[in-house]
């Protein structure tokens, strides 16, 4: 299939993209309470023709191309954040302390692109197109499960022999795309800890014991962990994001709480950082307190398949040329897509969507993006997915 003429559709839609981003992103909605963003979506979906299953992991919506196989998934998110948008845009959020501000809704309009597309097409390969909008990629409910996790529970990856997702990134120059191979983000643990001493008189601290004294030996020791227990060429991070103490200047505190974040690849490392964890707060207890620990488990590592990495490229190069692939430097940020990864082979690639010369990142109250590049989108995940079932899902 000559995927130029994909291209051309998906240019043509531009103004439709745009309105169905912005329309989104107008009326955000939190994890698992994407109730309007859902039937938008599934209303939309079946305008297309599609099959549309709604209520998929809570919020969720899935629609189905074809049938037999192979079965090509695609996956969206639909979930915004609880940010206030600072944006002075004719399409700010209308929803007081609710923003998109990762992207979210790009990804759903784009999504919707390709199911239109696919949908109008007069031939395509044997096989089934699976559209997976995901409710909360940002948050979990209170089983401590995303919104990936429950759609993946309730079968959407039965039968699935690639899968396939993009993120927007507002620091990567527009219409630009990334892939790589293996390890693309990582997984992502969390812990609460309570540092605990014994409170006295600031003056006389000699009758008590000093938890933020304590809490300055736990973190240096924390410190070592990367540095010291972990093989110095595997990924990993432990980073603590808050500290609270004591009330009052001349007050020694009876505790200290703090909680941080642990990131990591593979799950040797993982497991390493925990225990490392575990051993920097027995130092709390040598020097005469205590402490008590709880870790999270979160997201697991996602990784990219090479054989659907090398998909994404081919159709990126054959449409856009080579200057349509730039190199990607991984991060460690953490992405639930690596669920459906777990269910089948797969890819996440990045979509460059660079709004202005100003910093935007990621979950803050200025993020935004360029929309010339929904169409780039909209053409590499419709493209890849073809490919896909021309090859047979191998």
């Amino acid at each position: 299939m000559d995927l130029k003429i994909i291209q051309q559709q998906a240019e043509s839609m531009q103004e439709t993209l745009v309105n169905w981003r912005r329309h989104i992103h107008m009326h955000p909605e939190l994890s698992f309470q994407e109730f309007k963003t859902a039937q938008f979506v599934a209303n939309t979906l079946r305008d297309m023709g599609l099959e549309v299953e709604t209520g998929v992991g809570k919020t969720g919506v899935v629609a189905r191309l074809g049938e037999g196989s192979p079965v090509v998934g695609i996956r969206a998110d639909m979930d915004a954040l609880p940010i206030d948008e600072a944006n002075d845009v004719p399409y700010k959020s209308q929803n007081p302390g609710v923003m998109h501000a990762c992207g979210h809704d790009a990804h759903t309009a784009m999504l919707l692109g390709v199911a239109k597309i696919l949908s109008e097409l007069p031939e395509r390969p044997a096989g089934e197109i699976r559209f997976f909008f995901q409710p909360s990629e940002e948050d979990q409910d209170v089983e401590g499960k995303s919104g990936a996790m429950r759609m993946v529970e309730e079968g959407i990856m039965n039968g699935v022999d690639k899968v396939i997702a993009l993120h927007v990134d507002s620091a990567m120059e527009s219409r630009k795309v990334a892939v790589n191979d293996g390890w693309a983000s990582a997984a992502v643990d969390s812990f609460e800890a309570t540092i605990i001493g014994k409170g006295c008189h600031g003056a006389y601290p000699h009758t008590g014991v000093d938890p933020i004294y304590l809490f300055a030996q736990v973190v240096n020791a924390i410190q070592g962990v990367r540095s010291r227990r972990v093989n110095p060429t595997k990924g990993a991070v432990i980073s603590i994001g808050s500290v609270h103490a004591g009330a009052a200047n001349n007050v020694i505190p009876n505790e200290v709480q703090i909680t941080g974040t642990i990131r990591s690849f593979d799950d040797e490392t993982r497991d390493e950082l925990w225990k490392g964890l575990e051993a920097a707060m027995e130092v709390a207890r040598a020097l005469g307190g205590d402490y008590r620990l709880k870790f999270e488990r979160g997201y697991p590592a996602m990784y990219n398949a090479a054989e659907v990495s090398d998909v994404i490229r081919g159709v990126t190069t054959d449409v856009f040329g080579d200057d349509g692939l730039i190199e990607h430097e991984v991060g460690m940020g953490a992405e639930d897509f690596s669920y459906m990864l777990q269910a089948a082979p797969g890819a996440m690639f990045n979509l460059g969507a660079k709004y202005d010369d100003k910093d935007r990142p990621h979950h803050s109250p200025v993020f935004n993006i360029a929309e010339d590049m929904l169409p780039v989108g909209v053409t590499v995940l419709a493209s890849a997915a073809l490919r896909l079932l021309e090859d047979g899902g191998a």
